[in-house]
């Protein structure tokens, strides 16, 4: 799998759980174009993509491509919290 079909199947996945997930009471689904990738990397065979959507909820996804075994490892996680550490001496 060449890098642009991983980055397309990943934003499949984000919009497909996303959508999934969503309250059914909102009557709304994403599409792809409101999944957009944070960070990407190709090592040899292998993939890594950092994606989120434009739902507000806090959430982002990590995919990840297992080129021996052709898999993908899905990811889903909410953050929390994002806070400064001083770590200065």
């Amino acid at each position: 799998m060449n890098n642009q079909k991983f980055i397309e199947k990943c934003k499949e996945l984000v919009a497909e759980y996303t959508n999934n997930h969503m309250d059914k009471s909102d009557k709304k689904e994403i599409t792809l174009e409101e999944v957009f990738v944070v960070w990407s990397c190709k090592t040899l065979q292998n993939s890594k993509a950092l994606l989120s959507t434009t739902v507000s909820d806090g959430m982002y996804y990590e995919c990840t491509l297992n080129g021996d075994k052709k898999e993908i490892y899905f990811d889903a996680y909410k953050k929390w919290e994002n806070k400064a550490i001083n770590v200065a001496e």
